[in-house]
Protein backbone atom coordinates (compact mmCIF):
# COMPACT_ATOMS: atom_id res chain seq x y z
CA UNK A 1 0.00 0.00 0.00
CA UNK A 2 1.44 3.58 -0.48
CA UNK A 3 -0.13 6.81 -0.05
CA UNK A 4 1.24 9.63 -2.46
CA UNK A 5 2.11 13.21 -2.27
CA UNK A 6 2.61 15.39 -5.23
CA UNK A 7 5.99 16.71 -3.61
CA UNK A 8 7.73 16.31 -0.84
CA UNK A 9 7.62 19.23 1.43
CA UNK A 10 10.94 19.82 4.06
CA UNK A 11 9.32 18.28 7.22
CA UNK A 12 7.32 15.31 5.71
CA UNK A 13 8.42 11.94 6.68
CA UNK A 14 8.42 8.43 5.02
CA UNK A 15 6.90 5.37 6.67
CA UNK A 16 8.42 2.04 5.76
CA UNK A 17 6.48 -0.86 7.49
CA UNK A 18 7.59 -4.31 7.57
CA UNK A 19 4.27 -6.03 8.10
CA UNK A 20 5.36 -9.38 9.17
CA UNK A 21 7.63 -7.83 12.21
CA UNK A 22 6.51 -9.10 15.34
CA UNK A 23 5.14 -12.02 13.83
CA UNK A 24 2.73 -9.68 12.26
CA UNK A 25 2.11 -6.93 14.42
CA UNK A 26 3.58 -4.40 11.58
CA UNK A 27 0.07 -5.00 10.31
CA UNK A 28 -2.09 -5.21 12.77
CA UNK A 29 -0.51 -2.08 14.66
CA UNK A 30 0.03 -0.17 11.74
CA UNK A 31 -3.76 1.52 11.24
CA UNK A 32 -3.14 2.63 14.81
CA UNK A 33 0.15 3.53 14.40
CA UNK A 34 -1.11 5.99 11.39
CA UNK A 35 -3.88 7.29 13.77
CA UNK A 36 -1.51 7.99 16.30
CA UNK A 37 0.90 10.01 13.79
CA UNK A 38 -1.92 12.05 12.57
CA UNK A 39 -2.99 12.81 15.81
CA UNK A 40 0.45 14.45 16.61
CA UNK A 41 0.32 15.97 13.17
CA UNK A 42 3.46 14.38 11.59
CA UNK A 43 2.53 14.17 8.04
CA UNK A 44 4.09 10.81 6.44
CA UNK A 45 3.84 8.77 3.63
CA UNK A 46 3.56 5.30 4.19
CA UNK A 47 4.94 2.22 2.08
CA UNK A 48 4.49 -1.64 3.03
CA UNK A 49 8.02 -3.66 2.59
CA UNK A 50 7.21 -7.17 0.37
CA UNK A 51 10.16 -9.17 0.53
CA UNK A 52 13.60 -9.20 1.81
CA UNK A 53 15.70 -6.01 1.13
CA UNK A 54 13.00 -4.50 0.14
CA UNK A 55 13.12 -1.70 2.97
CA UNK A 56 16.73 -0.84 0.89
CA UNK A 57 15.68 -0.28 -1.80
CA UNK A 58 12.30 2.05 -0.88
CA UNK A 59 15.07 4.01 1.64
CA UNK A 60 17.30 4.81 -1.46
CA UNK A 61 13.91 6.03 -3.69
CA UNK A 62 12.59 8.26 -0.61
CA UNK A 63 16.07 10.19 -0.21
CA UNK A 64 16.29 10.34 -4.57
CA UNK A 65 12.66 11.65 -3.83
CA UNK A 66 13.72 14.13 -1.61
CA UNK A 67 12.58 12.88 1.57
CA UNK A 68 15.05 13.83 4.57
CA UNK A 69 12.94 12.33 7.35
CA UNK A 70 12.05 8.35 7.51
CA UNK A 71 10.32 6.56 10.04
CA UNK A 72 11.20 2.64 10.29
CA UNK A 73 8.21 0.68 11.63
CA UNK A 74 9.30 -2.70 12.24
CA UNK A 75 12.19 -4.62 14.05
CA UNK A 76 15.92 -4.59 14.20
CA UNK A 77 16.11 -6.04 10.86
CA UNK A 78 13.65 -3.22 9.10
CA UNK A 79 16.01 -0.92 10.81
CA UNK A 80 19.46 -2.52 9.24
CA UNK A 81 17.96 -2.62 6.12
CA UNK A 82 16.74 1.12 6.09
CA UNK A 83 20.67 2.02 7.35
CA UNK A 84 21.96 -0.07 4.42
CA UNK A 85 20.23 1.96 1.71
CA UNK A 86 21.04 5.04 3.49
CA UNK A 87 24.44 4.03 2.78
CA UNK A 88 23.70 3.17 -0.62
CA UNK A 89 22.23 6.14 -2.06
CA UNK A 90 24.19 8.90 -3.09
CA UNK A 91 22.01 12.06 -2.78
CA UNK A 92 22.92 13.40 0.18
CA UNK A 93 25.28 11.96 3.44
CA UNK A 94 23.11 9.86 5.56
CA UNK A 95 23.53 12.11 8.74
CA UNK A 96 21.33 14.50 6.65
CA UNK A 97 18.36 12.20 6.86
CA UNK A 98 16.90 11.90 10.11
CA UNK A 99 15.98 8.31 11.19
CA UNK A 100 13.07 7.50 13.46
CA UNK A 101 11.95 4.21 14.42
CA UNK A 102 8.59 2.64 15.88
CA UNK A 103 9.65 -0.51 17.42
CA UNK A 104 7.25 -3.52 16.79
CA UNK A 105 9.81 -6.36 16.19
CA UNK A 106 10.56 -9.07 18.34
CA UNK A 107 13.70 -8.17 19.90
CA UNK A 108 14.02 -4.35 19.46
CA UNK A 109 16.77 -4.05 20.91
CA UNK A 110 18.37 -0.99 18.96
CA UNK A 111 15.92 1.09 21.13
CA UNK A 112 16.75 0.32 24.14
CA UNK A 113 19.99 1.44 24.10
CA UNK A 114 18.27 5.26 23.39
CA UNK A 115 15.49 5.03 25.48
CA UNK A 116 12.99 4.82 22.89
CA UNK A 117 9.83 3.74 24.09
CA UNK A 118 7.83 0.10 23.14
CA UNK A 119 4.58 1.93 23.40
CA UNK A 120 4.02 3.34 19.83
CA UNK A 121 2.29 6.30 21.54
CA UNK A 122 5.04 7.09 23.41
CA UNK A 123 7.43 6.39 20.46
CA UNK A 124 5.45 8.41 18.19
CA UNK A 125 5.57 11.51 20.88
CA UNK A 126 9.55 11.13 20.41
CA UNK A 127 9.38 11.53 17.01
CA UNK A 128 7.18 15.05 17.22
CA UNK A 129 9.84 16.11 19.91
CA UNK A 130 12.14 15.62 17.24
CA UNK A 131 15.28 15.04 19.97
CA UNK A 132 17.74 13.72 17.74
CA UNK A 133 21.75 12.02 18.03
CA UNK A 134 24.36 11.68 15.92
CA UNK A 135 25.14 7.57 16.17
CA UNK A 136 28.13 5.62 15.09
CA UNK A 137 27.88 3.28 12.37
CA UNK A 138 30.25 0.07 12.04
CA UNK A 139 31.03 -1.49 8.76
CA UNK A 140 32.00 -5.19 8.24
CA UNK A 141 33.68 -6.97 5.60
CA UNK A 142 32.88 -10.83 5.27
CA UNK A 143 33.02 -13.94 3.26
CA UNK A 144 29.76 -15.14 1.33
CA UNK A 145 29.83 -17.42 -1.92
CA UNK A 146 33.13 -16.78 -2.60
CA UNK A 147 33.57 -12.97 -2.46
CA UNK A 148 34.09 -10.67 -0.05
CA UNK A 149 31.36 -8.17 0.74
CA UNK A 150 30.23 -5.50 3.36
CA UNK A 151 27.47 -4.51 5.36
CA UNK A 152 26.61 -1.30 8.17
CA UNK A 153 25.98 -2.07 11.56
CA UNK A 154 24.05 0.03 13.91
CA UNK A 155 23.57 -2.26 16.90
CA UNK A 156 25.30 -5.42 17.60
CA UNK A 157 27.12 -7.89 15.63
CA UNK A 158 28.36 -11.58 16.79
CA UNK A 159 29.81 -14.24 15.41
CA UNK A 160 30.29 -18.47 16.05
CA UNK A 161 27.88 -19.31 18.61
CA UNK A 162 26.61 -16.01 18.83
CA UNK A 163 25.35 -16.69 15.45
CA UNK A 164 24.28 -19.94 15.85
CA UNK A 165 22.02 -19.15 17.89
CA UNK A 166 20.19 -16.36 15.31
CA UNK A 167 19.75 -19.13 13.26
CA UNK A 168 18.45 -21.33 15.42
CA UNK A 169 16.11 -18.38 16.44
CA UNK A 170 15.24 -17.62 12.45
CA UNK A 171 14.54 -21.31 12.42
CA UNK A 172 12.10 -21.68 14.91
CA UNK A 173 10.07 -18.61 14.04
CA UNK A 174 10.31 -20.28 10.58
CA UNK A 175 8.80 -23.30 11.67
CA UNK A 176 5.67 -21.38 13.32
CA UNK A 177 7.32 -21.38 17.17
CA UNK A 178 6.07 -17.88 19.02
CA UNK A 179 6.48 -17.10 22.11
CA UNK A 180 8.51 -14.24 24.57
CA UNK A 181 10.62 -16.95 25.64
CA UNK A 182 11.97 -18.35 21.87
CA UNK A 183 15.10 -16.69 21.75
CA UNK A 184 16.24 -17.68 25.33
CA UNK A 185 15.81 -21.36 24.15
CA UNK A 186 17.59 -20.90 21.53
CA UNK A 187 20.36 -20.20 23.52
CA UNK A 188 20.18 -23.18 25.78
CA UNK A 189 19.65 -25.60 22.28
CA UNK A 190 22.43 -23.87 20.55
CA UNK A 191 24.89 -24.01 23.62
CA UNK A 192 25.05 -28.06 23.68
CA UNK A 193 25.62 -28.27 19.64
CA UNK A 194 27.96 -25.79 19.11
CA UNK A 195 31.45 -25.97 19.49
CA UNK A 196 34.59 -23.67 20.47
CA UNK A 197 36.24 -22.82 17.20
CA UNK A 198 40.28 -21.39 17.11
CA UNK A 199 40.02 -18.07 16.56
CA UNK A 200 42.20 -15.64 16.64
CA UNK A 201 41.25 -11.84 17.20
CA UNK A 202 43.04 -8.03 16.42
CA UNK A 203 42.35 -4.81 17.93
CA UNK A 204 43.76 -1.58 15.95
CA UNK A 205 46.51 -4.15 14.29
CA UNK A 206 47.54 -5.86 17.71
CA UNK A 207 46.64 -9.33 18.29
CA UNK A 208 44.46 -9.54 21.25
CA UNK A 209 42.54 -13.74 21.44
CA UNK A 210 44.51 -16.68 19.91
CA UNK A 211 42.84 -20.02 21.51
CA UNK A 212 39.48 -21.95 21.31
CA UNK A 213 36.58 -18.95 21.18
CA UNK A 214 32.59 -20.05 21.97
CA UNK A 215 31.34 -16.45 20.90
CA UNK A 216 32.22 -12.80 19.74
CA UNK A 217 30.10 -9.85 20.37
CA UNK A 218 30.68 -6.21 18.96
CA UNK A 219 28.91 -3.25 19.37
CA UNK A 220 27.60 0.21 18.96
CA UNK A 221 24.88 -0.53 21.02
CA UNK A 222 24.39 -2.53 24.77
CA UNK A 223 21.81 -4.87 23.81
CA UNK A 224 20.70 -7.85 22.11
CA UNK A 225 18.76 -10.93 22.16
CA UNK A 226 15.64 -9.14 23.45
CA UNK A 227 17.61 -7.31 26.15
CA UNK A 228 20.62 -8.80 27.23
CA UNK A 229 23.62 -6.56 28.35
CA UNK A 230 26.70 -8.11 25.82
CA UNK A 231 28.22 -4.76 26.07
CA UNK A 232 26.45 -2.94 28.82
CA UNK A 233 29.93 -0.15 28.57
CA UNK A 234 28.85 0.45 24.87
CA UNK A 235 29.02 3.99 23.88
CA UNK A 236 26.99 5.22 20.77
CA UNK A 237 29.38 7.64 19.59
CA UNK A 238 32.67 7.29 21.07
CA UNK A 239 34.23 5.86 17.86
CA UNK A 240 34.68 2.17 19.09
CA UNK A 241 33.11 -0.90 19.29
CA UNK A 242 32.90 -2.47 22.55
CA UNK A 243 33.95 -6.26 22.03
CA UNK A 244 32.94 -9.23 24.66
CA UNK A 245 34.86 -12.39 23.99
CA UNK A 246 33.15 -15.47 25.63
CA UNK A 247 36.04 -18.23 26.14
CA UNK A 248 34.69 -22.03 26.28
CA UNK A 249 32.91 -21.99 29.66
CA UNK A 250 30.67 -25.30 31.39
CA UNK A 251 26.63 -24.58 31.00
CA UNK A 252 26.47 -24.31 34.69
CA UNK A 253 28.37 -21.36 34.93
CA UNK A 254 25.85 -19.67 32.61
CA UNK A 255 22.91 -21.16 34.49
CA UNK A 256 24.22 -19.48 37.95
CA UNK A 257 24.81 -16.53 36.50
CA UNK A 258 22.49 -16.26 33.57
CA UNK A 259 20.94 -12.71 35.21
CA UNK A 260 24.42 -10.83 35.05
CA UNK A 261 23.71 -10.95 31.35
CA UNK A 262 20.54 -8.61 31.58
CA UNK A 263 21.82 -6.47 34.48
CA UNK A 264 25.12 -5.08 32.77
CA UNK A 265 27.55 -7.68 34.95
CA UNK A 266 28.42 -9.64 32.63
CA UNK A 267 32.18 -8.80 32.23
CA UNK A 268 31.68 -10.34 36.43
CA UNK A 269 31.90 -13.88 34.09
CA UNK A 270 35.52 -14.69 34.18
CA UNK A 271 34.91 -16.40 31.60
CA UNK A 272 34.04 -12.82 29.48
CA UNK A 273 36.36 -11.07 28.20
CA UNK A 274 36.52 -6.97 27.20
CA UNK A 275 38.28 -5.46 24.56
CA UNK A 276 37.53 -1.90 22.90
CA UNK A 277 38.65 -0.83 19.39
CA UNK A 278 37.75 0.72 16.22
CA UNK A 279 39.19 -1.50 13.71
CA UNK A 280 38.39 -5.35 14.53
CA UNK A 281 39.74 -8.50 12.43
CA UNK A 282 38.64 -11.91 12.79
CA UNK A 283 39.97 -15.16 11.58
CA UNK A 284 38.72 -18.70 12.59
CA UNK A 285 39.50 -22.23 11.75
CA UNK A 286 37.38 -24.13 10.62
CA UNK A 287 34.85 -20.95 9.27
CA UNK A 288 32.66 -19.47 11.79
CA UNK A 289 29.25 -17.39 10.69
CA UNK A 290 28.55 -13.77 11.39
CA UNK A 291 25.25 -11.93 12.43
CA UNK A 292 24.51 -7.97 12.10
CA UNK A 293 21.93 -7.03 13.91
CA UNK A 294 20.26 -10.11 13.92
CA UNK A 295 20.47 -11.00 10.00
CA UNK A 296 22.80 -13.57 9.11
CA UNK A 297 25.31 -12.80 6.65
CA UNK A 298 28.77 -15.26 5.41
CA UNK A 299 31.69 -16.12 7.60
CA UNK A 300 34.95 -15.12 8.30
CA UNK A 301 37.73 -14.10 7.68
CA UNK A 302 35.69 -10.63 9.25
CA UNK A 303 36.91 -6.84 9.43
CA UNK A 304 35.35 -4.35 11.25
CA UNK A 305 35.96 -0.54 10.67
CA UNK A 306 33.86 2.37 12.52
CA UNK A 307 31.90 5.61 11.33
CA UNK A 308 31.83 7.93 14.41
CA UNK A 309 28.68 10.17 14.54
CA UNK A 310 27.57 9.01 11.10
CA UNK A 311 23.75 8.68 10.93
CA UNK A 312 21.45 11.31 12.89
CA UNK A 313 18.55 9.18 15.07
CA UNK A 314 15.59 9.91 16.88
CA UNK A 315 16.11 9.47 20.52
CA UNK A 316 14.46 10.26 23.85
CA UNK A 317 14.52 13.44 25.80
CA UNK A 318 15.99 11.23 28.94
CA UNK A 319 18.63 9.64 26.59
CA UNK A 320 20.26 13.13 25.77
CA UNK A 321 20.33 14.21 29.34
CA UNK A 322 22.16 11.15 30.59
CA UNK A 323 24.77 12.40 28.23
CA UNK A 324 25.39 15.53 29.14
Amino acid sequence: MVVSSPHVEEHQWFAIVNPVAGNGRGLDEFPRISKLLREQQIHCEAVFSEHKFHAVELTVEAVRRGYRRIIAVGGDGTLHEVVNGLFIQQVVPPSEVLLAVIAVGSGNDWIRMFGIPQNCADAIRAIREEHSFLQDVGIVSYEEAKYRQSRYMVNVAGAGYEAQVVRCFNHLKKKGRRGRWLYTWSVIRSFFRYKPTGTKVWVDGKRVYNDLLLSIALGVGKYNGGGIQQLPDAVADDGMFDISLVRPIHFWHIIFRFHKLFNGKIYEIRHILRERGGTIRIESSPEIEVELDGELLGHTPLEFTMLRRAIRVVVSREFLESME
